[in-house]
Order: C-alpha cells, then sequence, then structure tokens
C-alpha cells in the first residue's frame, strides 16, 4: 500500500479508506462479521477509518471501536457529525431542538457520543458531514477549535460543502485565527464528475485533503446494474431513484467495453479513475460482505494510462454529472422553489 498525506497535514493515509456506514443495521447488523472486514482491511495496509456518528444510530461507531481495540494507534480514524444520531433518511424521526446542526451546542454533545461510541479520548479527523445553512461558518470553526485545542480531535473537515463556502471558511479561519479546515469529503465517480470544475480546484488551491465518498456511484460501478435488468440488491431495497436513472445506466453500459478492453473489472476501472486525479487523497471503499471487500483490494494496484482516461473523458466529460446521488446534498436554494422567487408584493415594487 503507497501512502499519501493528507492535505498539508502531515498525516500519511492509504489510497482506500474504509468506510463504516455498512456496519450495523443498514447494512451488515453481524457485529463480529464486520470486526472481521475491519481487520482484515487493516491487514491489508489500510490505515485510513471513515464513519459518522448517524450510521445505524451510532452503532457503525460501535462496531468500529470494538473493532480498534488494542490497534488504535496505527489508525487514523475520522468521524463525522452533523445529524441527529438517530437520524433516518427517509422520515419519521422526531425532530428535537438543538439535536442536530453545526452550532456549538450540538457539536459539543456530539463529540463526546463519538468518542464514549469509538472507545477512544481522540478523534484524527472531525468532519461536518453536511452544510448547516442555519448557523454561521464562524460559530462551527470556533467550537471545531476548541474541541482541536482540548486534544479532543486532530485535525478538522467537512463532507459535501460547495466550493465558495470552503474559500469561505478559509477566509473566516485566517482573519479570526481560528483553525483551517483540513479536509473535504465530496461525493466523486465517473458518473459524477461535477467536484472537477471548482471544489478539487479550491482544495488543491488550499492545500486540503480530499476524501471522495460514492467512487463507485451508489453501487452503479460495480457491474451488478444493468439496463433491462431487474437490480435486486441491497441498496435497491432502499428505493434509491439513482439506481434507475436511464442516463445512467446508459453510461454504465458504454463504460463496460473500456473496462473489458483495459482488462479490467469495473469497479477496478471506477475505483482507479478517482484516485487518478491528482487532487483525491483516498477513496472511501465502503464493503459490506468480506466477498465485497475481497474484490475492491484485488484492484488497489491498477493504475489507468492515459488512453483509458481519454475513453471515460468521451463518455463523461470532465466536470459533468450524469444525474444526482439521492444522498448528495442540495442547498436550500435547490431544495426550496421560494427561495428562488419573490414575493408578489416585491415583483409588484420592482
Amino acid at each position: 500500500m503507497h501512502y499519501r498525506t493528507l492535505g498539508r497535514t502531515g498525516i500519511q493515509v492509504s489510497p482506500y479508506a474504509l468506510g463504516a456506514m455498512m456496519f450495523g443495521a443498514a447494512g451488515n447488523p453481524d457485529h463480529a462479521d464486520s470486526i472481521r472486514i475491519i481487520h482484515k482491511a487493516l491487514d491489508a495496509g489500510i490505515n485510513f477509518i471513515d464513519t459518522a456518528d448517524m450510521y445505524s444510530a451510532g452503532e457503525s461507531e460501535e462496531i468500529v471501536g470494538k473493532a480498534l481495540k488494542g490497534r488504535r494507534d496505527d489508525v487514523v480514524l475520522a468521524t463525522k457529525g452533523r445529524f441527529p444520531v438517530d437520524f433516518n433518511p427517509t422520515g419519521g424521526a422526531e425532530i428535537v431542538p438543538n439535536r442536530s446542526g453545526a452550532s456549538s451546542v450540538w457539536l459539543t454533545r456530539a463529540i463526546e457520543g463519538s468518542l464514549r461510541r469509538l472507545g477512544t479520548d481522540y478523534i484524527d479527523l472531525y468532519q461536518v458531514h453536511q452544510p448547516d445553512p442555519e448557523t454561521d461558518i464562524e460559530e462551527t470553526l470556533s467550537v471545531l477549535t476548541d474541541l482541536v485545542r482540548a486534544g479532543k480531535v486532530r485535525a478538522i473537515g467537512t463532507s459535501s460543502m460547495p466550493a465558495a463556502d470552503l474559500v469561505a471558511a478559509q477566509w473566516v479561519s485566517e482573519r479570526r485565527g481560528l483553525t483551517r479546515l483540513r479536509t473535504e469529503q465530496p461525493p466523486y465517480s465517473i458518473l459524477n464528475r461535477g467536484i472537477e470544475r471548482e471544489v478539487l480546484p479550491v482544495v488543491q488551491q488550499f492545500g486540503m485533503g480530499a476524501l471522495v465518498w460514492s467512487p463507485l456511484a451508489g453501487g452503479m460501478l460495480t457491474g451488478r446494474y444493468r439496463k433491462d435488468q431487474q437490480n435486486t440488491t441491497h441498496r435497491s431495497a432502499f428505493g434509491f431513484q439513482h439506481l434507475q436513472d436511464e442516463r445512467r445506466l446508459d453510461v454504465v453500459e458504454k463504460l463496460m467495453p473500456v473496462a473489458e478492453d483495459a482488462g479490467l473489472s469495473l469497479t477496478h476501472l471506477a475505483m482507479a479513475f478517482v484516485l487518478a486525479h491528482p487532487g483525491v487523497t483516498s477513496a472511501i471503499i465502503g464493503p459490506r460482505t468480506m466477498e465485497q471487500l475481497d474484490d475492491t483490494l484485488a484492484g488497489a494496484d491498477v493504475m489507468l494510462d492515459d488512453d483509458v482516461l481519454d475513453r471515460i473523458d468521451e463518455i463523461v466529460p470532465a466536470g459533468t454529472d450524469v444525474g444526482t446521488l439521492d444522498m448528495a446534498y442540495r442547498p436550500p436554494a435547490i431544495q426550496h422553489s421560494y427561495l428562488r422567487r419573490r414575493r408578489p408584493e416585491e415583483r409588484a415594487a420592482a
């Protein structure tokens, strides 16, 4: 395993990061099996683990904590806070005041819960899981700075942060003497290349590390989702619309011969593609089973030549997205039409 430096932190991490979202009730409920998967990844040279407090209502962190007993010092451990720990992405969870967000009130409590579940007294990388439009970035950076100074956190980062917000956060840190964001965790795959336009250039400009999620496009780049076929996988049971997006399925069909001509599986082609970008530090793999981990690890040494990358560019041009991941962050102005339209009285006065 060839290690890379995480931005300018000096922290050395593996190009594959083990994502723990599938450990627990939402994926693999067998703790012992999940721990075996984690240990297999560590034995293979992966030293970077990423989880979040909301994954399976905290169960993922608990599993990771059990797995790291006796091995904590050899692992770069990352987790995220922002959502309620009992967050239900399909709705139904009761909204409780001050139990979510990026405010000092919630993040101070969230970090304590993560430390307890992970069984550690520090976290190497603590990330804000998604932007919080209700909280000023200076407020968020202030509480994260306090956590760093208290020794509970080594470095801080964000996930799904728009490029303009990343720049604003760097300016606030410089002007207020606050700890800088050191990483960003955006979605990135052959099907979703939008971050190549602004996010990755900003990450590189400010010396940040990029830890990208969903390099397999929510499972679509595994070869298990094909056009005109019935898809009955673990992910399809969640009803994700991106798995049935005809535009995305069409591109998968075009990518299959590219992978075959290169002598690769589609999974290995997809993983090598994201790691080829100089702005990407690590790509998160999210195995639910040992078989999935073994398959992904088998492509760890794959590097794509320019001819293959050129063919991919012809199918999905640089900086473009083919549809949208259901899990992707959507800014308030995109989610709510009233934020894009003047009120009738404002239009009359204009």
